[in-house]
C-alpha cells in the first residue's frame, strides 16, 4: 500500500475548550480528545505530520513572567522562549496521549516532538508595522517605560490598558526539515512547527538568532506541507465546516470548493473573518497552488467523518 502522507494543524484554542477550563489538566484532556481522533486517521493508512497553534499558551507563559519577574532574583522570558517552552509542553501532551492512544489500539508506531525553528525574513514588512497583542495589560506609564528600555511597540487597546505588540511575518524556511523528513520516512508521527515554529532570522554571519516575533500556525504548516509534499492538509478547527458569510443571516455552509472559488472568496473580503478563517483559506491555497491533492477543514471530533466524505469543507485543486 502506497504511503498516505498528511499534515494536521490543531488550533491552540482548541486544547482551551472554554475560559473556565485552562489547567494543565484541561489542556491534557482535550489534547486527549484531538489525539484520539488523529490515530483514526493513522489506523485508515495515514502517516502524519501535526502543527498546533500556541497563542493562550504562550500568553499565560509570559504573565507567568512578568509576574514573577516583580520578584528580586527572577527575570522575564523572551518571546522566542516561551514558544520554545510552550512547544515542549503541548508537545509533551499530544505527544503522550498519542503514544497511549497508539497503544491501546495495537498500532507499533513512534511519536516525536521536534523543537522546530522556522526562519522569516527580517525585512518582511510586518516587522514595520508589529499588529499583533501580546502580553498583559499594563497602564501607560508602564507600557510607555518599556517601550524606551525595552525597544517594545505598544499600543493601546480599545480603553482597557496598554499592550505589546509583535509582527506577524511570513514563514519561509523549516530549519529542521531534514530531521522532520527524516523521521516522518521511518514511519514516526511528527509533531512538529508548534505555535508557527520559533521565529528566527539569519544574522550576517549566517547564524541562526531568535526574533520577538509570532508566525501564524497555519502558514508554517502550509509550509510543511508543501516541503514534505504532503497529499492531504487538514486543518481542525471550531467549526465543522466552512461557511460564507459566516454569522450573518445569509450564512451559507459549504461542503466543497475549488481553488479558485477559494482565492475568489477569499478576496471579495466578506466570507471570512481575519484573525480566524481568512489565514486558514490562505494558507491552503498555498499548499494547492504548490501542487498539493487537497485540503480540509473541519472539527478535531469530526476528522473520521470527514474523511470518509460525510462532512468537512474539503478544498481542491
Amino acid at each position: 500500500m502506497a504511503k498516505k502522507l498528511a499534515v494536521v494543524a490543531i488550533g491552540g484554542n482548541s486544547l482551551i475548550k472554554d475560559n473556565s477550563k485552562v489547567s494543565v489538566e484541561d489542556q491534557y484532556q482535550a489534547a486527549k480528545e484531538t489525539a484520539y481522533h488523529i490515530v483514526d486517521m493513522i489506523e485508515a493508512g495515514w502517516d502524519v505530520a501535526i502543527g498546533h497553534g500556541n497563542g493562550p499558551q504562550v500568553g499565560f507563559i509570559l504573565r507567568r513572567s512578568e509576574i514573577a519577574a516583580k520578584v528580586e532574583g527572577m527575570h522575564e522570558v523572551p518571546l522566542d522562549v516561551c514558544g520554545a517552552d510552550s512547544q515542549g509542553a503541548i508537545g509533551y501532551a499530544l505527544q503522550q496521549n498519542l503514544q497511549n492512544e497508539l497503544r491501546r489500539r495495537g498500532i507499533e508506531k513512534s511519536v516525536a516532538t521536534v523543537v522546530t525553528q522556522v526562519r522569516v525574513d527580517p525585512n518582511d514588512k510586518a516587522f514595520q508595522n508589529p499588529t499583533k497583542p501580546i502580553g498583559g495589560f499594563m497602564d501607560e506609564a508602564e507600557a510607555k517605560r518599556r517601550e524606551k528600555e525595552m525597544g517594545w511597540k505598544v499600543v493601546e487597546d480599545a480603553g482597557r490598558g496598554w499592550r505589546r505588540v509583535v509582527a506577524s511575518p511570513i514563514p519561509q524556511e523549516v530549519v529542521e526539515l531534514p530531521a522532520v523528513k527524516t523521521l516522518l520516512d521511518a514511519g514516526v508521527v511528527v509533531i512538529t512547527v508548534g505555535g508557527g515554529g520559533i521565529p528566527v532570522v539569519r544574522n550576517e554571519q549566517g547564524d541562526l538568532q531568535g526574533v520577538a516575533a509570532v508566525i501564524d500556525k497555519d502558514y508554517a504548516s502550509s509550509l510543511l506541507a508543501r516541503e514534505i509534499n504532503a497529499d492531504l492538509m487538514v486543518i481542525s478547527t471550531a467549526v465543522e465546516k466552512v461557511a460564507l458569510n459566516f454569522g450573518k443571516p445569509d450564512q451559507k455552509w459549504i461542503d466543497r470548493m475549488t481553488l479558485a472559488e477559494a482565492k475568489q472568496y477569499l478576496a471579495e473580503g466578506t466570507h471570512f473573518a481575519k484573525g480566524s478563517m481568512a489565514p486558514k483559506i490562505q494558507a491552503i491555497i498555498w499548499f494547492l497552488e504548490a501542487g498539493g491533492k487537497q485540503a480540509l477543514i473541519t472539527n478535531p471530533e469530526n476528522i473520521g467523518r470527514a474523511l470518509k466524505g460525510e462532512t468537512g469543507t474539503w478544498i481542491v485543486p
